[in-house]
């Protein structure tokens, strides 16, 4: 095991790197009951919104499991993968809530949808073999890699703010602190337990203690429960029909002539321009999302290369690009690289090790998933916020003085939490570098990647949705 995964020259043990891989499925455990929830938009009154709730959940899971074990065993890297957020909410407005309100078969649009995610799943492995996307990667600005990382510390830790309701939506402000003064215990309990499991986590992480975040997030789940007078509950009646379900809608779905048609006649989804640009924006979004990812888990754990870029990246990107074929096979949204992976690197994992232990965890999900659910969003929280704190310390490697480095960094930093998106924070940090390096005159030949990344996210804010 340890010549196979190269643990002792990685620096890790076999013990670290098991709780790594516990600590980054407990941080992303949500997804496998948020992501068929963003699919069908809670919508449970409407026919064959249920079945599609099953189909996505099991597709969900097997997705994450074959992306994680492809990092495992082929890339051998600590990172895990699972159904992106975000992309799952583009998926639903897209295609299933147009059926929805047409009064339409809900059924054939998430079919017409898989259609295209399958497309885009090619694409990405097509680009992916040919080393396109890795040179993408490789030749992007020094200040935007430099930038990356700290702006997902500040996503990952927006998202761990916003899930257990500490900063909440405000209709003038847009956003606010937890209302604390006169609400109710049950209302405010996940944002007060989340900030103290914050404060445990970054307590035992100055004491030194091992698997800090993973023995956090388990104090804070049993403080969670003692705090709410909660029991977990265990509900495994509806297995077997969740399986009928994947059968018969899910993993089906795009072998069928009719969902193929339905993708591009312009009834279903649109013109055949609209699902272009729909698949062009698939495309983008996971691209510059796992670039994003990957470069800032590999800063965080140390595995950068002399030039700044994640080692072992081309094979990263063919295991995300395989993962969002299966994904799209099996009948569910894109795929890609988990921003909170992050939180596993966090506790020391630095080999494929880690994501064995994620795969597994996963595969016992399609069997057990009321243990995934037994963690709450108070205790995952606190792992994310705490991750932000640590990925931060790569923005004060930007030369701030240089406002060619200074403001599209700055950009890059703070989009990607404002606009909920890696990928938009890459994109507009990319515009801003080669506007400004053309009116300076300091435009250099190898900027002509950034400013490819910069057109086709012009292109994609003025065609595209998400």
């Amino acid at each position: 095991m340890d010549k196979f995964f190269k643990i002792k020259e990685r620096g890790s043990n076999v013990k670290t790197e098991i709780i790594a891989g516990l600590t980054t499925f407990f941080a992303m455990a949500y997804i496998v009951i948020v992501n068929p929830n963003q699919l069908v938009g809670f919508s449970f009154d409407v026919p064959g919104i249920q079945q599609i709730w099953n189909a996505v959940y099991i597709a969900s899971i097997i997705g994450a499991f074959v992306g994680t074990i492809l990092y495992s065993l082929y890339a051998k890297l600590p990172f895990a993968q699972a159904c992106g957020m975000g992309l799952n909410s583009f998926f639903f407005t897209s295609f299933v809530l147009p059926q929805i309100v047409a009064g339409k078969d809900v059924i054939k649009g998430y079919h017409a949808g898989l259609v295209c995610i399958v497309i885009s799943g090619l694409i990405f492995l097509i680009l992916s073999v040919s080393g396109v996307r890795s040179k993408l990667a490789k030749s992007m600005s020094d200040c935007l890699k430099k930038a990356i990382p700290a702006g997902i510390g500040l996503f990952i830790a927006f998202i761990g703010f916003q899930n257990v309701g500490i900063i909440q939506a405000n209709q003038y402000t847009l956003v606010q602190f937890v209302k604390i003064n006169g609400a109710k215990w049950a209302d405010i309990a996940p944002a007060i337990i989340a900030l103290v499991g914050f404060i445990i986590i970054a307590i035992l992480s100055k004491l030194n203690v091992k698997g800090a975040v993973l023995l956090g997030i388990l104090a804070t789940t049993v403080i969670y429960y003692l705090a709410t007078w909660q029991l977990p509950t265990f509900d495994l009646g509806q297995i077997g029909q969740t399986f009928k379900d994947f059968a018969a809608v899910g993993i089906s779905g795009v072998f069928k002539a009719e969902s193929w048609k339905a993708a591009f006649d312009g009834t279903t989804i649109g013109s055949v321009f609209s699902v272009i640009m729909i698949i062009v924006v698939y495309c983008l979004v996971d691209m510059f999302d796992t670039i994003g990812t990957l470069y800032g888990a590999a800063s965080e754990a140390d595995m950068l290369d002399e030039n700044g870029d994640p080692v072992d990246i081309e094979k990263a990107m063919a295991c995300d690009a395989i993962a969002t074929c299966t994904g799209g096979v099996c009948g569910t949204s894109t795929v890609t690289t988990f921003v909170e992976c992050s939180a596993g690197v966090a506790a020391g994992g630095r080999t494929g090790l880690t994501s064995l232990v994620v795969s597994l965890c996963f595969a016992a999900c399609l069997f057990l998933s009321p243990i995934a659910s037994i963690i709450p969003a108070a205790a995952t929280a606190p792992a994310l916020i705490f991750v932000g704190v640590l990925m931060l310390k790569n923005f004060a490697k930007v030369d701030m003085k240089d406002m060619q480095s200074a403001v599209p960094a700055f950009l890059t930093l703070v989009m990607m939490p404002l606009t909920y998106s890696i990928a938009n924070g890459i994109g507009i940090g990319a515009i801003a570098y080669t506007l400004i390096a053309l009116f300076t005159g300091k435009y250099k030949k190898s900027d002509i990647t950034v400013t490819i990344i910069a057109l086709l996210f012009v292109a994609k804010f003025i065609f595209g949705t998400l």
